[in-house]
């Protein structure tokens, strides 16, 4: 259920908001969410904006980091219930002349609770330029994001919770196919993209992408690697990663417009491991995949 209220002014937009998401019945942890969103957008691709949205109701648990990162992860029931998040975006062609089609776009986000000394932060920067005087039109793009973990020697709380995001790699997800193991916490990824417009219809893209965790021997996810590692035979149980790399993506990805009403997207991907996960199981093959996705508008 959502409620939303608009208000426009030429160049300025806002929007009040209430939301209750459509949760799986098997997982549904009452989430229920207030905020505004106010941006001001000279066009579409030039726009400033402030967000600012607080849980007003969770059952959504949070993992803690174990002190030092020795032994599992603790978990808040309820960690998400009063928290806070306020995030500043931006896109902009800052120049004209000859860099008129360089352009760079800014996201962050801070989120705080302090019913639980939570501290978080998120963000986002990209650089680009569009080539439109060579043949398909190229759009080159370089992507910097991270994402805070949980911080095994403070009693704070610092991981970031993604809440909901798009999930594309042209959007939030962080990644192709490691999009579907790591959700934007406790990460850090540098990405680049390369798109072409073979015709006004076709677009094809190829994205690379290098993951890493932010925080090491914190959770990733939601506790996932927690493990028995032995330091002069004593076991002590670890969660998270010792080593930061965690994977490098690979993804081509083809756009169709058929006409008005009718789409194609394919897709394949594939992704290597890194350090941080062959550490704890021991050497992993190539991880791939493919799609085709028909879309009708009507």
């Amino acid at each position: 259920m959502a409620a939303i209220g608009h208000y426009n002014n030429k160049n300025f937009n806002a929007r009040a908001f209430y939301l209750d998401p459509n949760e799986l019945p098997s997982n549904d942890t009452k989430n229920e969410i207030i905020g505004f969103d106010a941006n001001w957008t000279a066009s579409p691709n030039k726009f400033f904006g402030l967000s600012y949205l607080n849980v007003i109701r969770s059952e959504a648990p949070y993992p803690q980091a174990a002190p030092g990162g020795d032994g599992p992860p603790e978990i808040i029931a309820g960690g998400r219930e009063d928290l806070n998040a306020l995030s500043f975006y931006g896109k902009t062609y800052p120049f004209k002349g000859k860099l008129k089609d360089l352009f760079t776009a800014l996201d962050f986000a801070y989120q705080w609770n302090q019913r639980l000394d939570l501290n978080a932060w998120g963000g986002r920067a990209q650089l680009g330029y569009d080539f439109k005087k060579l043949k398909w039109s190229p759009t080159l793009m370089a992507t910097y994001q991270i994402f805070s973990g949980d911080d095994p020697d403070t009693p704070g709380l610092e991981r970031f919770d993604p809440l909901y995001y798009e999930g594309s790699p042209s959007a939030w997800s962080t990644g192709s196919k490691s999009s579907m193991v790591f959700i934007n916490s406790n990460l850090r990824s540098f990405m680049l993209s390369l798109s072409v417009m073979p015709s006004q219809k076709d677009i094809l893209t190829l994205r690379y992408a290098n993951i890493a965790a932010q925080q090491l021997r914190s959770p990733i996810q939601f506790g996932q690697a927690a493990r028995v590692e032995f330091s002069d035979g004593i076991p002590t149980v670890v969660s998270g990663v010792t080593e930061a790399n965690l994977a490098n993506d690979i993804f081509l990805e083809y756009n169709r417009v058929v006409n008005r009403n009718l789409f194609v997207n394919a897709g394949f991907a594939f992704s290597f491991a890194g350090d941080g996960i062959n550490n704890i199981v021991g050497e992993t093959s190539l991880w791939s995949g493919a799609f085709v996705n028909v879309v009708f508008n009507y």
